[in-house]
């Protein structure tokens, strides 16, 4: 089934809301909207989701920089991408 086209609309609007406090976060590479993903497999939930360079344990990360599992209502999903560059010619 096709994700609802509200959930999509508010998760852009919190993403929208929230994506320069995420960006600031340290390991924090990207913050999109999308599908969020559970033990590689695609829930079909709209989410907020953000791209960190390395997934880590919660007591490695400082609690005043942990990404939080949902904001505003909006499930936050946490996807490991590595560094992100842009493509050179």
């Amino acid at each position: 089934m096709p994700p609802d086209p509200a959930a999509i609309e508010r998760a852009r609007a919190v993403k929208a809301a929230h994506e320069d406090e995420l960006m600031a976060l340290p390991n924090v590479v990207a913050v999109g909207v999308g599908l969020r993903s559970t033990g590689g497999q695609i829930t079909g939930e709209v989410a907020i989701i953000v791209s960190v360079v390395e997934k880590l344990p919660d007591e490695a990360i400082d609690p005043g920089e942990r990404i939080p599992p949902e904001i505003d209502g909006v499930p936050v999903d946490v996807q490991q991408s590595g560094v992100i560059s842009a493509g050179g010619g």
